[in-house]
């Protein structure tokens, strides 16, 4: 049996860092006029624009993560800001694809720039972004991240999935 004060659960760590994640991502591009969900899928579409991609909001929702319905509120607002386009994909009239616009490309890159400078001070403790450490985290999240949700598809593996562009690269 569990004993409160053996100290917090796995799940509670995790909860809490990604709580602390998202605030601190959102302060970082509040200034750029974004939230942490607006950049987590501008990063996203940019890093797989840049990977030849031009995806559906479906795949978009799959690989951020966020909920279908959630992404096309996203979209919609970031068209009306003039960051994203949406267009019907001529494959299959039922789609939408996304696009950044000019003007999204330019914020976007900004975004992803703030965003690395932010994750390099938030894995100082663990060595930066190049770390022995950090690349150790990255291996048992993403195992953490390949386990499927009970009830759900497993999701594509990591290797399989466009790279987002705050995630660090071997270059």
């Amino acid at each position: 049996m569990s004993n409160a004060s053996e100290g917090p659960t796995p799940g509670f760590l995790v909860w809490r860092l990604s709580m602390k994640w998202r605030v601190a991502v959102d302060r970082a591009v509040g200034p750029l006029g974004l939230t942490h969900a607006q950049y987590s899928l501008l990063g996203s579409l940019l890093g797989m624009q840049q990977s030849g991609l031009r995806p559906s909001q479906r795949r978009l929702a799959d690989h951020t993560g966020l909920e279908p319905l959630y992404v096309s509120k996203l979209a919609r607002a970031l068209e009306s800001a003039g960051l994203v386009e949406r267009t019907t994909d001529p494959d299959d009239t039922r789609a939408v694809q996304l696009s950044l616009t000019e003007e999204g490309r330019t914020v976007a890159l900004r975004a992803v720039d703030v965003v690395r400078e932010l994750l390099e001070q938030q894995l100082a403790p663990l060595g930066g972004l190049d770390g022995a450490d950090t690349e150790a985290f990255v291996r048992t999240v993403t195992a953490l991240l390949d386990v499927p949700i009970p009830g759900t598809p497993a999701p594509p593996k990591e290797s399989q999935k466009p790279k987002a562009p705050d995630q660090p690269t071997k270059e």
